[in-house]
C-alpha cells in the first residue's frame, strides 16, 4: 500500500533523512503557525467563542477505545477496496473539506489544495469561497475526484446559483456538498481581535467563485455601470453578500438545487435526527454531520457524539458522511467504525498547505492514511467495510 509505503521509506533509507513536515497534527499545526502571518494564523487555528465546541469536537474521538483483536490471519489492510460514497466511485473514504480562501495560506491556493488531494489518491471538495476560479481548480485536480460545495445564494439570486451549478457540472464536479450552517459567520474572537476578514479585501480572495460568474458579473456591470475589475471592493462586497446572505433557506427549497444539479446532493452541517430524517424525505442522498469545526455555533454537540444516533436512524437510507475534529487516521477509523461513509479533513490539510503546497497537502493525507491502515491491520481489521470496521470494535468510555 503506498501509505505504509511512506512510513517504511523513512526507515529503510539508506540514508536516513528527517520530512521537513512531520507526521502528526501537533507538528504540521505549529510549523503552520511559524509561517503564516497573524491573520491567516487567527483564521484557521480560531473558532466561534472560547473554542469550546471545537474543543468538544476533537475530545468527543478520546470516548471511544478500539478493542484490538489478535491472531487474525491478514498481511495487509485494505482502505481503499471498490468503493461507493453518494452512489459515486471514489478512491479512499478520506475526502478533503471544503476550505476557502486557500490563498492567504500558500500562493498556490486551491490549485495546490486540489492536486495534493488527487495525488494522495483522495476526493477534493472545493469551497464556494475560493480564492480561484472554478475552472482552474478543475484543472488542478485533474483525472481526481471532486465534489462542490455550495454556500447558498438567496433565492433572489436563484440565477447565479443555477449559472454555479452549470460551471461546477460541465467541469467534472460530480457531487454537490450544500452547507447550511453558515449563512452568516459565526462570531469568531481571533479574526475580530486581528480586524480581519479576508472576503472584504479589495481583491478576489474568498470572492473569485462569484467575480468569474458571468451572470453575477452581468448583472454587476447593470447595477453600477463599470466590470468588476474597476471597483474590486464593492465587487467583493456585494459578493461577500451574495454568500453570506444573511437568512437561511427551507426545506421546500431544495427543489431548486434538485431541477438544476443532475447528480447527488449532500447537506452539510446535521446535527440532529429530525434534520437527517428530514433529508431523507426531502430525497437527499447524503448528509455531513459536522459542525463546520466549530466555528459556527460555540456550545453545541460535538459531530462525533451525535454521529452513532443519526447513523442508527437514517444510515440505511442515504450515506453519512463526516466532519470536524479528525486529528489522525485513528481518528478517521473511529468515525468509518460509528458509520461514516466517508470523512472531510480540514484543519490538518491547511496545515499541510500552509508549510508545503501541493506536496504538504499531499503528506498529510498519505500520513493519515498511514496511520488509518496500520491502526486497523495492528487492531485485526481486515477492510474498511461495515463487515469489519463496525462499532462492536470500539469500546464508550462512560
Amino acid at each position: 500500500m503506498e501509505s505504509s509505503k511512506l512510513l517504511m521509506e523513512t526507515f529503510t533509507k539508506g540514508k536516513q533523512e528527517k520530512n521537513p513536515f512531520g507526521f502528526t497534527f501537533e507538528d504540521w499545526r505549529e510549523k503552520a503557525k511559524e509561517v503564516l502571518p497573524s491573520t491567516s494564523w487567527g483564521y484557521v487555528f480560531g473558532s466561534a467563542g472560547d473554542g469550546a465546541t471545537d474543543q468538544r469536537d476533537v475530545r468527543s474521538f478520546e470516548d471511544w477505545l478500539f478493542v484490538p483483536r489478535r491472531l487474525v490471519p491478514l498481511k495487509e489492510c485494505d482502505i481503499k477496496p471498490s468503493y461507493k460514497v453518494l452512489g459515486l466511485n471514489v478512491p479512499s473514504p478520506i475526502a478533503v473539506a471544503p476550505i476557502g480562501v486557500n490563498t492567504i495560506f500558500h500562493h498556490e491556493g486551491e490549485c495546490g489544495m486540489a492536486k495534493g488531494t488527487k495525488e494522495a489518491e483522495t476526493t477534493y471538495v472545493m469551497s464556494s469561497a475560493t480564492s480561484t476560479s472554478l475552472e482552474e481548480i478543475a484543472k488542478a485536480n485533474g483525472e481526481g475526484q471532486r465534489f462542490f460545495q455550495l454556500y447558498w445564494p438567496p433565492n433572489e439570486r436563484n440565477d447565479v446559483t443555477a449559472s454555479i451549478l452549470r460551471r461546477a457540472k460541465e467541469n467534472g464536479f460530480t457531487a454537490l456538498i450544500v452547507t447550511l450552517d453558515t449563512y452568516v459567520l459565526g462570531y469568531r474572537p481571533m479574526d475580530l481581535s486581528n480586524a480581519y476578514n479576508p472576503f472584504v479585501l479589495p481583491d478576489q480572495t474568498g470572492c473569485m467563485l462569484g467575480m468569474s460568474d458571468p451572470v453575477f458579473r452581468k448583472t454587476f456591470k447593470e447595477k453600477h455601470g463599470k466590470e468588476i475589475e474597476e471597483d474590486m471592493q464593492k465587487a467583493a462586497l456585494e459578493w461577500t453578500s451574495t454568500l453570506f446572505c444573511g437568512a437561511g433557506h427551507d426545506w421546500e427549497d431544495l427543489k431548486f438545487l434538485r431541477e438544476n444539479w443532475d447528480g447527488p446532493i449532500a447537506l452539510k452541517g446535521i446535527t440532529c435526527v429530525e434534520d437527517a430524517k428530514l433529508a431523507v424525505k426531502y430525497g437527499m442522498e447524503g448528509i455531513v454531520v459536522s459542525t463546520h469545526g466549530g466555528r459556527q455555533v460555540n456550545g453545541s454537540v460535538s459531530s462525533l457524539e451525535v454521529l452513532p444516533e443519526i447513523v442508527d436512524a437514517v444510515g440505511d437510507q442515504l450515506d453519512v458522511l463526516f466532519d470536524s475534529g479528525i486529528r489522525s487516521g485513528v481518528d478517521v477509523a473511529k468515525a468509518l467504525a460509528l458509520g461514516a461513509k466517508m470523512v472531510l479533513i480540514g484543519r490538518p490539510c491547511v496545515y499541510g498547505l500552509s508549510i508545503g503546497g501541493s506536496e504538504g497537502v499531499k503528506h498529510v493525507l498519505q500520513c493519515l492514511k498511514c496511520d488509518l491502515e496500520l491502526s486497523m491491520r495492528l487492531s485485526g481489521v481486515k477492510s474498511i467495510g461495515k463487515s469489519e470496521l463496525n462499532r462492536e470494535k470500539l469500546r464508550k468510555v462512560q
